[in-house]
């Protein structure tokens, strides 16, 4: 199950079917189960406030990822800021809806195990972010 909540902003048309369905599959390709997954989309200000908060962290960043995983069961709150999404997909120049499938699929890549702090890590996040996009494609 994936739930969709707002808290200072507003993205009309986002389907939690689509993400349903295809974190699914990600999560079945890294041999585990989705099971509950909240996507909490805010603004940079919210998200720097919970990064403050619960991190510790005084600095924008586009999504800050809750593990409560349990042993193969996928389950964890994605909290994401959109304008960082935004922001990020000008620079990148991809869609926002590339930018915002990858922001999604890094959080649950967290939760499925993976990290993003040493070099090898991130090359391994991007490589897994990257393979995952295209299969929508």
């Amino acid at each position: 199950m994936v739930n969709i909540f707002f808290e200072d902003v507003e993205i009309p048309n986002l389907n939690s079917e689509f993400f349903v369905s295809w974190l699914s599959k990600v999560c079945e390709t890294e041999g585990k189960v989705l099971d509950e997954v909240n996507l909490v989309f805010g603004s940079d200000d919210w998200l720097l406030e919970k990064n403050k908060e619960f991190l510790d962290h005084d600095y924008y960043t586009d999504i800050i990822t809750f593990d409560y995983c349990v042993d193969n069961a996928i389950t964890g709150d994605l909290f994401i800021s959109w304008d960082r999404v935004q922001d990020n997909a000008i620079t990148q120049n991809v869609s926002r809806e590339t930018e915002l499938n990858r922001v999604v699929v890094h959080g649950v890549l967290h939760l499925c195990g993976y990290g993003d702090k040493s070099e090898t890590e991130e090359k391994l996040m991007r490589e897994k972010e990257d393979a995952y996009l295209c299969m929508l494609k």
